[in-house]
């Protein structure tokens, strides 16, 4: 049986970090808060194994690889639902077209690009969370930059001042 006071303790001490992790992968506040009670809840049955270490690491694997499965199940057309937008009216625009920018890389990146540099993960970190390589990381770091460089919400127009 999981010890509930050290699970509980973490959730109360990490969510807030996990929420944002799973924002920033999802774009959507629902699909955010979704994902990290999916996870938890993953967590929670493999708690007696992971507690003694950093449960933190394994919590996050979990959150990006159930964040894989169902972008793959929307992509593939088996998860239909009817979104409202988001209003944005309270975020700067430069805030919202990084966010936009961030939305139309492949998973993949998206997810590197996340742990790296909204994380503040190692690479070797972003790789063990991943399941790749570091050179892999790196790879997957250079092309999403080169595509967020060419990102027409992203070009800075020299005569309009942002």
């Amino acid at each position: 049986m999981p010890d509930a006071e050290t699970f509980d303790a973490f959730v109360q001490a990490r969510s807030r970090k996990l929420l944002r992790t799973a924002y920033l992968l999802t774009q959507d506040h629902a699909l955010a808060e979704d994902l990290v009670q999916t996870a938890l809840a993953k967590a929670w049955f493999a708690w007696s194994r992971i507690e003694g270490g950093d449960p933190e690491p394994y919590v996050r694997k979990i959150m990006v690889n159930t964040y894989a499965s169902w972008w793959r199940r929307r992509w593939n057309g088996e998860r239909p639902t009817e979104e409202l937008p988001e209003s944005a009216e309270d975020e700067a625009p430069d805030r919202v077209d990084l966010w936009d920018a961030l939305q139309r890389l492949p998973r993949r990146q998206r997810a590197v690009v996340v742990l790296r540099y909204y994380e503040d993960l190692t690479e070797a970190e972003t790789a063990r969370l991943l399941g790749c390589t570091v050179g892999t990381v790196k790879s997957q770091t250079s092309k999403a930059f080169a595509k967020l460089r060419l990102d027409p919400a992203l070009l800075v127009d020299q005569e309009t001042p942002r």
